[in-house]
This record gives structure tokens, C-alpha cells and sequence, in this order.
């Protein structure tokens, strides 16, 4: 579908759920979030409408979030459900890769063409730091479980933090040299529990290009400026919400772990999804996609106007 500014909307990312098995500095509240009642999570069976009515809008890819998506109940036939909907031709999921081990031949087998993995940092000890809770090890598992699978490419996602991990750019980018693997680095948004660091946390995407000068330009996939090392079989990519905005290419929408559309990651405004037959559903998106704003809030600076954390809206 076409909004009003011209972009044509085909890609939607659901939150599965906003609990998560680690508590990112950037994401999550350091003792973790309360636990909702079952009832205020949006059901199977509403995701399978949502994935339904957005098809009928134009949505053909569908990314699932969270929180962290593989500690969601039913995630399973949540992928099923929406690999086998009409007009979806693409299904993929975020995680933080702890659980694939148990997960990966599954999800394959749901129908998931893709493995987006988040991870921040290769050493243990700020793994540590940065997850508060986790390790990397049971990370890196998950990787070679994906990996084995046949997942590919497999995309990571690493949020560049001054101070804290800028120092392993070349380290992310050296995976990328044997492997179908595609790095991508993304600015650190103010937003969250992160909104109020200081300005040196703040990196804008052109330190990867400071710190890899031979990077040779490898065109754009999404949101990403795409380069690669010569020789290199994998790429990297820099994705600067912050410092470069791509407002003007932006094709997606969001579904909140609660049931509300977000047509913009950092706007206030939110749409409830919830209670609704299928064609009152599809014509809330179509209405909502239309009133898409055309840029966000953190053009020329500003903090995020969204008062939620990235675990609730799913990136």
C-alpha cells in the first residue's frame, strides 16, 4: 500500500512479547519488567489476523520481535500461522540467539526464511555488562545453531556505544571474511532507559568508516549502507537512524507485544489492533498507513517522543 507521501508499505514487525531472558542496558529496565497478565499479550490467533488483514494492505514480509520472541509461548504456531498466510512471502525473526539451540530446526521447519541476530559485543566480560544477565557463550551456541540449520545470510546487529564496544568494530567485521555473515552497525538511539546517557555514548554510523578504512561501498539492502572488505565473503552495514535518517525509504509499520500499531518507531501516536473483526482490522491499517508521519523524532536531535521501551515495540 502507498501512504501518503508516496512509500510503498510492505513490511511489518510484531512483538511477540516484552519479556526478554536478558536486560540490555539500552532496552530493558535493569530489574526487568512486570510481568503482564496473559490476557494483555496479543493471542495467536489476533497475530494471525493482524498477518492476514496487513497482507490484504500489501505487508509481504513480517518480522518477529520482542522482547526477546523465542521466550514467547506458542511461538512455534505463531510462525506457521503467518508462513502460511496468503501474500506474506517472507518471514523472519530478531533474537538474541540464546534459545536456538532448542529452537532453530523448528523454526525452519515454520516456515522462517531468516535469523537476525542481536549482539552487541564478542567479549565475554562485556557481554556480561552489557546484557547484565547473560553470556556469550550460550550466544555464539545459538549462531552456530542457526548456522547449521542452513540459515542464510544471517544478519548481526550490533548497537554502536561509544565508550563501551566501539573499540570491536574490525572485530564484528572480521566475521564477515570466511562466512555468508552480514554485520550490521546501528547507531545508538535516545530512547528508553538510554535517553538520558551522556552525549560520548552517541556514535554516528561514519566511525565504522573511520575504523575500517578499506571498506569498499557494496550498495543498499533496507536501511543499510552496505560495504565490504576486499576479499571478505560476508558485508557490513551501517544503519544510522540518528545521524542520517532514511525516513524518506521507510516501508514498515509496528505491532506492539500489547496490540498496538506503530506506524513510526520514535512517534507517540499508537493505534489499538485489538477486538477488532479482520475487516475492521484491515481498514485501521489502511487508514493508519496513510497517516504515517514522514519523518520521526530524532530529526535534527530530539529525544524518541515514544514513551516506551525497545522491548515493547520490537526495534
Amino acid at each position: 500500500m502507498i501512504d501518503s507521501f508516496g512509500r510503498n508499505i510492505t513490511y511489518m514487525r510484531i512483538s511477540v512479547t516484552d519479556l526478554c531472558n536478558l536486560r540490555c542496558l539500552y532496552c530493558m529496565p535493569e530489574s526487568g519488567i512486570e510481568k503482564r497478565p496473559h490476557r494483555d499479550i496479543i493471542s495467536v490467533e489476533e497475530i494471525g489476523a493482524i498477518a492476514r488483514a496487513a497482507a490484504k494492505c500489501g505487508i509481504k514480509k513480517i518480522r518477529l520481535t520482542g522482547g526477546e520472541p523465542l521466550v514467547r509461548r506458542g511461538i512455534i504456531d505463531i510462525c506457521r500461522l503467518i508462513s502460511a498466510t496468503d501474500g506474506i512471502e517472507e518471514l523472519c525473526i530478531t533474537t538474541n540467539g540464546i534459545l536456538l539451540p532448542k529452537y532453530a530446526e523448528q523454526l525452519r521447519d515454520a516456515g522462517v526464511m531468516r535469523i537476525n541476530f542481536s549482539l552487541d559485543t564478542l567479549d565475554p566480560d562485556r557481554y556480561r555488562q552489557i546484557s547484565r544477565i547473560g553470556s556469550l557463550s550460550d550466544a555464539l551456541a545459538g549462531l552456530d545453531a542457526a548456522i547449521e540449520m542452513g540459515f542464510s545470510p544471517i544478519k548481526i546487529n550490533a548497537v554502536l556505544i561509544g565508550g563501551v564496544n566501539d573499540d570491536e568494530i574490525g572485530r564484528f567485521a572480521e566475521l564477515t571474511r570466511d562466512r555468508d555473515i552480514h554485520v550490521r552497525y546501528i547507531e545508538l538511539m535516545p530512547m528508553g532507559d538510554s535517553a538520558d546517557w551522556s552525549s560520548e555514548h552517541y556514535l554516528p554510523g561514519t566511525a565504522v568508516l573511520d575504523a575500517l578504512p578499506a571498506l569498499e561501498p557494496a550498495g543498499v539492502e533496507g536501511v543499510a549502507q552496505r560495504y565490504r572488505l576486499p576479499g571478505y565473503k560476508g558485508t557490513v552495514g551501517i544503519i544510522t537512524p540518528v545521524s542520517s535518517h532514511f525516513c524518506g525509504q521507510c516501508n514498515r509499520i509496528r505491532v506492539t507485544a500489547d496490540g498496538k500499531l506503530k506506524t513510526c518507531l520514535h512517534s507517540a501516536p499508537e493505534t489499538n489492533l485489538r477486538g477488532l473483526s479482520e475487516e475492521e482490522l484491515e481498514d485501521t491499517l489502511r487508514a493508519a498507513i496513510l497517516a504515517k508521519p514522514w519523518t520521526h523524532s530524532l530529526d535534527g536531535g530530539a529525544f524518541s517522543e515514544t514513551a516506551r521501551n525497545m522491548n515493547e515495540i520490537g526495534g
